[in-house]
C-alpha cells in the first residue's frame, strides 16, 4: 500500500495548500477591498476563492475515497490470513489463543483506516508550516501560536500515557466477554438443562462490570484531555485575536493579518483535535495491528517450492514427547510406533493417560517437545494445508459441525467435491440412508442456523467427513462414543475398508467391536507405553476378550 499512501500524502499536500485560501481571502478583503471600496476587485477575488474552494472539496472527497479503498484493500489482502489465524492460533498457544480475535483486530485496523483519523494524521505535519507563516506576519503572534501548539501537543502525549493501559485492558476484557458468550451459546443445552444460567449470568455480570470499569476509565481520561485540548484551542484563538488587535492598534499589523492569523491558527490545530477525537479508534487499530503481527508468527504454513506426493507407505513415530498446547511439560513420554499401509492401531489407557494428546500430535495440533512424526519419511508441515486435507481424516473427541448443508460438512466445504465423492464417504460411514431421510437430504442445513441433529447423527456425519477422499491417515478419537450397535458395526466395517484401501488407522476406543477392526494395540499409562503389539496378544495379556468377527 506504500504507493497509495504516497498518493494520499500528495493529495494532502495540495489540500493543505488550498486551506490557505481562507486566510488569504480574508487578508485581501480587509486590506484591499475595504480600503479601496472596489466591487470588481471583490467579485474577482470572490470567484477565485470559490474556484479554489470547489477544488478543495473535490480533493477532500477524493482523499476519503482513496483511504476507504486502501482500507478495503488491506482487509481483502489480510482477511484470509486473519481467518486462518482464528482457527490456527488456539492450536498453537492453547487457552490464551481463545482470547485472540484476529478478525476483530483486522476490523479495528480497517475501520480506522477508512475513517477521518488517517486524514488528520496526514494534516498534522503541516502544523509547523502554518506556524511559520504566522511568524512571517509577526513574531509575537508566532510565539503565541507556538505556545498554544506546544501545550496541545503536551496534552496529546499525556493522553497517550494515561489512556494506553486502560484502553488495552478494556480491549482484553471485551475479548473475554465475547469468549464467554460464545461458550454459553455453544453449550446452551447443558446450561439450560443443569440450571447453570444464574451462575453464568453472575459470571457475565462480573466480567461486564470489569469491562465497563476499564472502558469508563479509558473514556474518562480521553474525555478529560479532549476537553482540555478544545479549551486550549479556543483560548488560543481568542489570544491570537487579542494580541493581533493590540498589534493592529499599534499599527504594527493590519486588521486583515489579525483575522488571517486567527484562521490559520484554528486550521493548524484542527488536525490535532481530530486525532484526539479519533484516539480510541487509533489505539484500537494500533493494538490490533500489533497483535496481528505477533500472531502471524504462529502461522505454521510455509511456502513449498516442491509439492510432495501424498504418502502411501507408512507412519513412523520415534521417541515422541508431546503435550497439549500451552503446556511445557510432556504428557506423552517416549512413545514410538511404526505403521505400514493397511495397519490399524487402537490406543488404550485410563483417562488422563495421554491418548487424545497423542492423536492431536499425530495430526499436528499438539505441542511436540521432542521426537519425530513422519509420513513416508516427511514431516507433516512439509505438505501445504490443502495437501494435508487430502492425506488426513480426523474425528476429534469434541466434534463440531459447521453451519451449512450436510453435503458441505461431509466435503469439508471443498467447492470442487463431486456428488459421487460425498455419497461414497456417507455410504462408507453407513449414514447415507439417514441423510436421505432428512427434509432436504444432502442439502439439509445443519448447525446453529439449521436443523438440530442427535449426538449419534452428528458423530456419523463427522465420521463421513473424516472418511471423505479416502485419506491415507485416518485418526479417530472415541469415534463410537455416541453410536448404537448398528453404528458401531458400520464404524468397524469402515475401518476395515479403509485398511484394505491402504490407509493407516489410529483410533482411541474402549469398546471391543471397534478394537477388533485393527491389528495392533498400544496401551498407555501415565503417558508411557506399557504394552504394544498385535491386538489379540495385547488384549489377551490384559484379560479382555476380542470378538473374532466384526459382526459378533
Amino acid at each position: 500500500m506504500r504507493g497509495w499512501m504516497w498518493g494520499v500524502a500528495g493529495v494532502s499536500f495540495v489540500i493543505n495548500l488550498l486551506t490557505l485560501t481562507g486566510p488569504i481571502f480574508m487578508l485581501q478583503i480587509y486590506d484591499r477591498v475595504l480600503v479601496s471600496g472596489s466591487v470588481p476587485t471583490l467579485v474577482v477575488i470572490g470567484c477565485l476563492a470559490l474556484a479554489l474552494y470547489l477544488f478543495f472539496g473535490v480533493l477532500e472527497a477524493l482523499r476519503s475515497r482513496v483511504l476507504l479503498r486502501i482500507g478495503q484493500q488491506v482487509d481483502a489482502k489480510l482477511s484470509p490470513e486473519a481467518y486462518s489465524l482464528s482457527t490456527e492460533v488456539p492450536t498453537r498457544i492453547g487457552a490464551k489463543g481463545r482470547e485472540v480475535r484476529p478478525v476483530q483486530d483486522l476490523d479495528a485496523v480497517t475501520q480506522f483506516m477508512t475513517g477521518q483519523g488517517p486524514a488528520a494524521i496526514f494534516d498534522i505535519p503541516w502544523l509547523p508550516v502554518y506556524l511559520s507563516v504566522i511568524f512571517l506576519f509577526h513574531s509575537l503572534l508566532g510565539f503565541v501560536a507556538l505556545a498554544g501548539a506546544l501545550a496541545i501537543c503536551t496534552l496529546v502525549l499525556l493522553n497517550e500515557l494515561y489512556s494506553r493501559r486502560p484502553a488495552a485492558l478494556a480491549a482484553r476484557m471485551r475479548g473475554r466477554r465475547e469468549s464467554l458468550v460464545e461458550e454459553s451459546r455453544r453449550n446452551a443445552e447443558a446450561v439450560q438443562a443443569m440450571g447453570m444460567s444464574p451462575a453464568l449470568s453472575g459470571l457475565w455480570s462480573a466480567e461486564n462490570f470489569n469491562f465497563l470499569a476499564r472502558q469508563r476509565l479509558a473514556a474518562d481520561w480521553s474525555g478529560v484531555f479532549s476537553s482540555a485540548i478544545k479549551t486550549v484551542r479556543f483560548t488560543l484563538q481568542s489570544a491570537i485575536l487579542a494580541v493581533g488587535a493590540w498589534l493592529a492598534i499599534g499599527q504594527e499589523i493590519s486588521p486583515g493579518v489579525m483575522i488571517a492569523c486567527s484562521i490559520m491558527t484554528a486550521r493548524a490545530l484542527s488536525p490535532v483535535e481530530q486525532v484526539v477525537a479519533h484516539w480510541r479508534g487509533f489505539v484500537a487499530a494500533r493494538q490490533g495491528f500489533r497483535r496481528l503481527r505477533e500472531m502471524l508468527g504462529f502461522q505454521s504454513e510455509r511456502t513449498q517450492n516442491v509439492e510432495l506426493r501424498l504418502p502411501e507407505k507408512r507412519l513412523i513415530i520415534e521417541q515422541l514427547y508431546c503435550s497439549p498446547v500451552g503446556m511445557q511439560h510432556p504428557v506423552v513420554h517416549g512413545v514410538s510406533m511404526d505403521l505400514e499401509a493397511g495397519d490399524g492401531i487402537a490406543i488404550l489407557g485410563p483417562s488422563g493417560s495421554g491418548k487424545s494428546t497423542l492423536l492431536k500430535a499425530i495430526v499436528g495440533t499438539a505441542f511436540v517437545i521432542k521426537g519425530d512424526i513422519r509420513l513416508d519419511g516427511a514431516a507433516l508441515d512439509q505438505w501445504s494445508a490443502e495437501r494435508r486435507g487430502k492425506l488426513i481424516g480426523y474425528l476429534p473427541q469434541d466434534l463440531q459441525l459447521f453451519d451449512g448443508t450436510v453435503a458441505q460438512n461431509i466435503a469439508r466445504f471443498d467447492p470442487s467435491a463431486t456428488s459421487g465423492e460425498i455419497i461414497e464417504a456417507a455410504t462408507l460411514a453407513d449414514v447415507h440412508d439417514l441423510i436421505v431421510r432428512l427434509p432436504q437430504g444432502y442439502d439439509t442445513v445443519i448447525g446453529a442456523g439449521g436443523m438440530a441433529l442427535s449426538g449419534g447423527q452428528r458423530q456419523r456425519i463427522a465420521l463421513a467427513r473424516a472418511l471423505f477422499g479416502s485419506p491415507f491417515l485416518l485418526v479417530l478419537d472415541e469415534p463410537n462414543s455416541n453410536l448404537d450397535a448398528e453404528g458401531e458395526a458400520a464404524l468397524a466395517m469402515a475401518i476395515q475398508t479403509m485398511r484394505k484401501r491402504g490407509s493407516v488407522v489410529v483410533l482411541v476406543a474402549h469398546r471391543p467391536r471397534a478394537i477388533a477392526a485393527v491389528n495392533k494395540t498400544l496401551c498407555l499409562k501415565d503417558g508411557r507405553a506399557v504394552a504394544m503389539g498385535p491386538t489379540e496378544d495385547v488384549m489377551r495379556k490384559s484379560l479382555v476378550p476380542v470378538p473374532s468377527q466384526v459382526g459378533a
